[in-house]
């Protein structure tokens, strides 16, 4: 049998004598130590992906020329002046609304799940705010912690993820607004040349170096918070639709064709 002592090892004492025991390793207490280190291996690791990603995509971005076209001057994310938004961004371009520019007082909603960490901690080197949650997952406790964010601040959703499917649009945005008082700002980008990542249910854009990359912002489309769900969700429609002609508008653009915006 065994008997339990404080620190790294325990007292065996033999059965078939009252006064023979031998001293043994305290396996238990190792195994606690053990835990503690693996977190701090993994969160290490964890900090040097997100350096190695982040340093990688500015020095891409360093080649690329971005190509502005608001419908309003104040809708630029960049800016640190202007009304407050929620900025709509499809899922698969991400990379792009990150890295064009300067955030200067951004708030992102981010997945909970393992990529989100990855992506959460690539968000918070370059100085963009972190709400955890999504619209399967912590979706209510996320949507009263950005409810509570000082009224200068920007946020940004995209309103296809986490699962899809891709570029349609989930309930919840509108409402986001109406709560908030915040204006929702439809978004659609291009890149003249990039490549593209395979994902489980979207692919990930990423520009070539030294293309050009098209971002166009539509009009603000303001949720009342007397709105009926009728009316959110009539709303919801409307940005879709807005967010469609932008994603195809910025597409043309990106093959030299001449688009009114």
């Amino acid at each position: 049998m065994f008997l339990s002592v404080e620190g790294f090892f325990a007292i065996r004492v033999d059965a078939t004598t009252e006064t023979g025991y031998t001293v043994v390793p305290r396996v238990t207490t190792s195994i606690s130590v053990i835990g503690p280190l693996m977190k701090l291996h993994s969160s290490l690791l964890n900090w040097l992906a997100a350096s190695c990603v982040v340093c990688a995509f500015r020095l891409l971005f360093r080649t690329v020329r971005i190509r502005y076209q608001e419908c309003d001057p104040k809708t630029n994310p960049y800016v640190g002046s202007g009304p407050a938004v929620v900025y709509s961004v499809w899922h698969d371009a991400m990379i792009y609304s990150i890295f064009a520019g300067r955030h200067q007082r951004t708030v992102a909603l981010v997945s909970k799940h393992q990529d989100g960490s990855l992506l959460a901690r690539c968000l918070g080197m370059l100085g963009i705010g972190l709400v955890r949650g999504s619209s399967s997952r912590s979706g209510v406790g996320a949507l009263r912690e950005l409810i509570r964010l000082p009224d200068d601040r920007n946020i940004v959703i995209t309103p296809d993820g986490p699962r899809g499917p891709e570029h349609r649009t989930k309930p919840g945005m509108t409402l986001l607004a109406a709560k908030t008082g915040r204006a929702v700002v439809p978004s659609g980008f291009a890149a003249v040349r990039f490549w593209t990542v395979k994902g489980n249910w979207t692919d990930f854009e990423i520009p070539k170096p030294f293309t050009t990359v098209y971002f166009l912002t539509g009009t603000p489309v303001k949720c009342s918070p007397e709105s009926s769900r009728e009316e959110l969700a009539s709303m919801e429609v409307g940005i879709q639709s807005e967010m469609d002609r932008l994603t195809n508008a910025a597409r043309r653009l990106a093959k030299r064709e001449r688009v009114a915006v």
